[in-house]
């Protein structure tokens, strides 16, 4: 809305009119209105889940100051969901197709966590809607996103190349190249040449053949990480802050990244590709940030709110589609390395459980709560320690900070090659 009235002003010539061109201006922008209404808009809504009873149901694990939680308002998310689209529909280009499909997803992945949520107060019991029913839903999203930068013709990229000197074997300058491609190509971390596309796994099917297989390869991509980012971090949305902290750990590097590949200066100095119109996917991040820093203000422990199904599905969703959008996908397992992990704990511990008849391999699953749990205390797991239990806001801690080493570390790939 104020984007295409300061284009008007422009027009007219009113100084100052200008600040709207400019991508760092609308993020910072973004940044602050989302976190404002996180916060103002927020306490508001806190206050109204209250009257309604809207509480969380906490089930007796015997962790630390779990049984205090219990009645703590739930289904927060809808402040960061709030949070996000207004920003984005006031300041955001809502012409640009990058703008339009994160603002799709955030919605579509909103609507499934707020439905789950709903069933399980409704019903009052910790299931919710089924299980396969979510899976539908992450991959729909999946499959939609795929199909999109399949068909759209605007969702292009400019493909990098080297320029080696022969007498140093040392690379002069990046090149780009005169016409846009429009392929499932993605960036490999680690890998000199990092440019990967996918048709190079079908190429035996033959031309025409085989970038259609590419295409399919990446459609099976982006299903596997739209519904692992998406579970991963609502398994791990059980301690104070965790995944909101996580995500915006998460956020800030994909902001910067897509910051860097919408900018043909930056991306050619990495050596990475650029995409054209990419870069407003930056003011949506941005307000992405705020929304979660804004939330923070009341989901730090101890809570006041908390995200719930429909936060936790909703964030890990929102990553991955943005990752995926910017060509960045494969370096998720780096980046949000801990909500696979969480996925990976929790798969374990149930094949383990069944296969050995009771057994476990960690205290507790998912991960962070085998943490909270007292070792060697009839637990009959492959892992008991820590013997002592830690307290809940140091694990939340010491995850954020593995979290922040893990987005170093997805930088670090661009370069060391």
């Amino acid at each position: 809305m104020f984007y295409y009235l300061f284009e008007l002003l422009q027009g007219a010539g009113v100084p100052g009119s200008r600040l709207m061109t400019y991508i760092t201006f609308r993020s910072g922008a973004a940044f602050v209105l989302a976190m404002l209404i996180a916060i103002f808009v927020g306490r508001r809504i806190i206050d109204r889940l209250q009257k309604m009873q809207v509480g969380e149901i906490i089930r007796n694990l015997d962790l630390e100051g779990q049984t205090k939680k219990t009645g703590t308002p739930t289904m927060g998310g809808v402040i960061i969901i709030i949070s996000i689209v207004l920003p984005c529909l006031l300041i955001g280009n809502l012409c640009n197709i990058y703008m339009l499909l994160m603002l799709f997803a955030t919605l579509w992945l909103g609507t499934l966590g707020f439905l789950d949520d709903y069933k399980k107060l409704t019903k009052h019991n910790k299931d919710g809607i089924k299980g396969l029913y979510k899976i539908v839903g992450q991959v729909s999203i999946a499959v939609i996103l795929a199909c999109t930068m399949y068909l759209n013709p605007d969702m292009v990229i400019v493909q990098n190349r080297e320029v080696i000197d022969d007498s140093t074997n040392r690379v002069e300058q990046v090149v780009y190249a005169d016409n846009v491609t429009h392929s499932p190509e993605t960036t490999l971390p680690f890998v000199k040449n990092n440019n990967f596309n996918y048709s190079w796994l079908t190429s035996w099917m033959g031309d025409s053949a085989g970038e259609i297989g590419g295409w399919v390869m990446f459609l099976l991509i982006v299903v596997f990480l739209v519904t692992a980012t998406s579970n991963g971090a609502n398994l791990n949305d059980g301690l104070d802050g965790m995944t909101s902290g996580l995500s915006a750990i998460a956020g800030v590097a994909l902001a910067i990244m897509a910051y860097l590949g919408g900018n043909v200066v930056y991306s050619s100095y990495l050596n990475i590709m650029y995409i054209p119109q990419s870069e407003e996917l930056v003011v949506y991040m941005a307000a992405f940030v705020g929304a979660l820093v804004g939330f923070l203000w009341y989901n730090a422990y101890p809570a006041q709110v908390f995200m719930g199904d429909t936060g936790s599905l909703t964030l890990g969703g929102i990553i991955a589609v943005f990752a995926i959008l910017i060509h960045k996908e494969l370096l998720l397992p780096i980046l949000c390395a801990l909500f696979y992990i969480e996925d990976l704990s929790v798969a374990l511990q149930v094949l383990y459980f069944k296969r050995t008849g009771g057994k476990r391999i960690f205290k507790m699953a998912p991960l962070h709560h085998h943490f909270q749990k007292a070792g060697n205390a009839g637990i009959e797991a492959l892992i008991q320690k820590p013997i002592q239990p830690i307290p809940e806001a140091k694990i939340t801690t010491r995850f954020w900070i593995i979290g922040i080493i893990l987005a170093v570390v997805t930088f670090v790939t661009l370069k060391i090659r």
